[in-house]
């Protein structure tokens, strides 16, 4: 089997696997305490009222029949209109607003973990039992154990009082006022202020949700660089002469780079699990903060859209993965490779 059959047949696979979480999703919702009716109709609903609601929302039906039409408005991509968050509002309309907030803090928290977490594992492989390994060690243990939520509290609380603390050092005072909390303003990111005010809008909760990976790629950039640094095929390249420079870019980086490709493209993982949180302490109205508000108020089309985008965006980025180490490793798909 060739690279190209194995990535072929991986991509295959997915098909399943999408069947399977979306099926998953709908008997999670249904069977589940998510009750829309209630939530529509409040705390002084009368039974007569209620049954009204259950049947004009469908709710009546057979489940067998509210799966297939669950599952055909999925893959046809008709994601409906929420019942209870925004009514009669499309989850389209719903999505392409609060999206953006998140895409902008998931594009920090990944930048923040590749350029912090992956140099410094590296770092720290090319110089093991140094002062510097052991610092960059200590700090990925340390970053890797700290709960999210725990991390956010406290960086919130901290910046939102550094008037009075960090040497008087004031975050929300310095560089383009702003408050710690709340969703960054992504109106005018053409201008210096308005970038600025972004950025630094969102710089603690992306600090937060990519501090795991971060913690993880400096822990593993690490122990892959130095199982790299000790292999057969490195010793012979410094036998023939093979420059350093050209060891470590050419031999050394991407043999290190094939077991960080699933942490890296596990950042998805990390953006749609912890972004529910970090956004609902940072009360950044993204996605997550969307999703948790559609579970709390029992929004069952717009619960169940948004996992079915959930799931398909992690069989997409595990498509990518398989697509990257197809490309990294030649081995992959040969009889006895990786």
């Amino acid at each position: 089997m060739s690279r190209w059959q194995y990535f072929a047949k991986r991509l295959l696979l997915s098909i399943p696997v999408l069947l399977f979480g979306t099926s998953i999703t709908f008997l999670v919702i249904r069977a589940g305490p998510l009750d829309p009716v209630s939530a529509i109709l409040g705390p002084q609903g009368n039974p007569q009222a209620y049954e009204a609601i259950r049947r004009q929302l469908g709710l009546n039906q057979p489940l067998w029949e509210q799966y297939i039409d669950y599952m055909i408005n999925m893959f046809t991509f008709d994601l409906g209109e929420s019942w209870v968050v925004s009514p009669d509002t499309s989850v389209y309309a719903l999505v392409a607003s609060y999206a953006p907030r998140t895409i902008w803090l998931g594009f920090w928290s990944v930048l923040i973990a590749l350029f912090i977490g992956i140099p410094l594992g590296f770092y720290a492989g090319l110089n093991p039992n140094t002062f510097s390994d052991y610092v960059a060690s200590f700090g990925g243990i340390v970053w890797r154990a700290m709960p999210n939520f725990w991390l956010a509290v406290i960086l919130m609380s901290v910046l939102s009082q550094s008037g009075d603390y960090l040497f008087g050092f004031n975050w929300e005072g310095w560089l383009f006022p702003t408050n710690v909390t709340g969703p960054p303003p992504l109106g005018d990111l053409t201008s210096v202020e308005g970038f600025v005010t972004a950025l630094k809008k969102i710089a603690p909760a992306a600090l937060v949700l990519g501090s795991a990976s971060m913690g993880n790629e400096m822990r593993i950039g690490r122990t892959a660089v130095l199982e790299t640094v000790n292999s057969n095929f490195i010793e012979t390249a410094k036998a023939k002469g093979v420059p350093p420079r050209s060891l470590v870019w050419k031999h050394i980086f991407r043999n290190a780079l094939i077991p960080l490709v699933p942490i890296i493209t596990g950042e998805a993982f990390i953006l749609i699990g912890g972004s529910v949180l970090v956004e609902t302490v940072f009360d950044i109205s993204g996605i997550g903060f969307l999703f948790f508000q559609a579970v709390k108020n029992g929004d069952m089309p717009l619960v169940g859209s948004l996992m079915f985008i959930f799931i398909l965006l992690v069989v997409v980025i595990n498509i990518v993965q398989d697509l990257l180490y197809t490309i990294i490793d030649p081995r992959v798909g040969y009889d006895g490779g990786a």
